[in-house]
């Protein structure tokens, strides 16, 4: 049975993009969503990894690419980096028609032979980032908090879904991939651990063509979890793989299986934010580690719902990855993108959403209760205090985002505490 097709913030992303450009590239990680997405709006379509088409397609590729290109417009072009001579071929073509909404380019990884591009597409290309699914594209956040009117100063207040300590559990373990939002809930949970097991035994390698250990990939991959939400460098993670330490084991290694991640869009790290503040404290500007998805993290440490239930500061940390992953969607309706704070001092503000426009909100993630909300209050406000606002605005807002509560509101210190199940851009 087909499934029934979910709305995504990308489909207006790409709506937008179409309108403006000749062609549009959609990547993200595999399995979630980007060709049924893309297929949404194209009028024709090639599926270059087609098994009884793909060696003709490699061959047409490199000898008449403009063929594979023929079709009515949009045409989607899928898993177009593994023939990345039709970038070029695409480019001309749109040159030539001086059209927008021609070509739509899907990827799951960066192309493995980028000497077979020979133009950056600026001008002719826009980029989508595509993610899995946000609660609220699931269905599992009913939308009744919205960013863009926080953004705008609004007031919000709203009853936010009955979200258990379990339920939430299972969200942060099973992951906003799509084909398993209906499943059961057994079955939704091992798609996480067979992704994982198809990244390090196949994907890594594939990536680039350079042949990868499977083994060390999940070790560096469990590492990669117990780290999420850190600045850790890359000394760090070597330091916690040395019992499994070989000759061919050093930390130019980590750096190139990590390199191959970020080419099939598993990890995604989230970067430095620098603002003007009054003091002369020095900001940190190290990345912070992030999966993708806070699946990837759970299974990737082989624990399940039960396992985070009985270790809540586990569930804390891999709860804000899931987190993340939803403002980083949100995020990019709004043409923004998500940083996050850390001084020399200590103070620490797990994200920050910063528009083109030069407006921002301070965000701490927490899995909810009133001390942990106080906590979180606090750090808001004293962020708020060290900001230059003779040199940058003021924060358009400053939120509290919980994992449990029953209701969205806003503090009498202007905070607002909003469940993350009510959530959206």
């Amino acid at each position: 049975m087909k499934m029934t097709y979910k709305n995504r913030v990308a489909d207006i992303l790409l709506v937008n993009q179409l309108n403006s450009a000749g062609a549009v590239l959609i990547q993200g990680p595999k399995w979630c969503g980007k060709t049924t997405t893309a297929e949404q709006n194209a009028k024709s379509v090639i599926y270059i990894d087609h098994p009884g088409k793909f060696k003709d397609n490699l061959f047409l590729a490199e000898n008449n690419p403009e063929l594979l290109l023929q079709g009515d417009v949009p045409r989607l072009i899928d898993e177009w980096q593994l023939t990345p001579q039709l970038w070029d071929a695409a480019r001309f073509i749109v040159s030539r028609r001086g059209e927008v909404g021609q070509f739509i380019f899907t990827g799951s990884a960066i192309p493995a032979d980028k000497n077979k591009i020979n133009h950056t597409g600026t001008g002719r290309f826009a980029w989508i980032t595509m993610r899995p699914m946000s609660l609220w594209e699931s269905g599992e956040s009913n939308g009744t908090v919205s960013l863009s009117d926080l953004f705008e100063g609004k007031e919000v207040s709203s009853s936010a879904p009955d979200v258990s300590l379990e339920n939430l559990a299972y969200l942060i373990c099973r992951g906003g991939w799509p084909a398993t939002i209906d499943m059961k809930m057994d079955a939704a949970l091992r798609q996480s651990m067979n992704y994982v097991d198809a990244v390090c035994n196949n994907d890594i390698s594939r990536v680039d063509n350079v042949g990868r250990d499977s083994a060390f990939a999940h070790r560096l991959l469990k590492s990669y979890a117990r780290h999420q939400g850190g600045q850790v460098p890359i000394s760090t993670i070597y330091s916690d793989l040395t019992q499994f330490k070989s000759s061919s084991m050093t930390e130019e290694t980590i750096s190139s299986y990590m390199s191959a991640l970020r080419k099939i869009f598993v990890i995604e790290d989230m970067p430095a934010w620098n603002p003007n503040i009054r003091s002369k404290t020095a900001i940190r500007t190290s990345d912070t580690r992030y999966f993708v998805d806070s699946s990837i993290a759970t299974a990737s440490l082989g624990v399940g719902v039960n396992d985070l239930l009985n270790d809540l500061n586990t569930m804390g940390l891999l709860f804000e990855t899931m987190s993340v992953r939803d403002l980083r969607v949100y995020a990019d309706a709004l043409d923004g993108q998500v940083f996050h704070y850390r001084d020399a001092n200590g103070l620490e503000c797990d994200a920050v959403i910063h528009l083109r426009n030069g407006s921002y909100g301070l965000i701490e993630i927490k899995m909810g209760g009133e001390s942990l909300i106080e906590e979180g209050a606090a750090v808001l406000n004293k962020l708020e205090s060290k900001i230059d606002t003779t040199k940058m605005k003021s924060p358009s807002f400053k939120m509290v985002l919980t994992g449990l509560g029953a209701y969205a509101y806003k503090r009498k210190d202007n905070v607002f505490v909003v469940p993350i199940s009510c959530l959206k851009y």
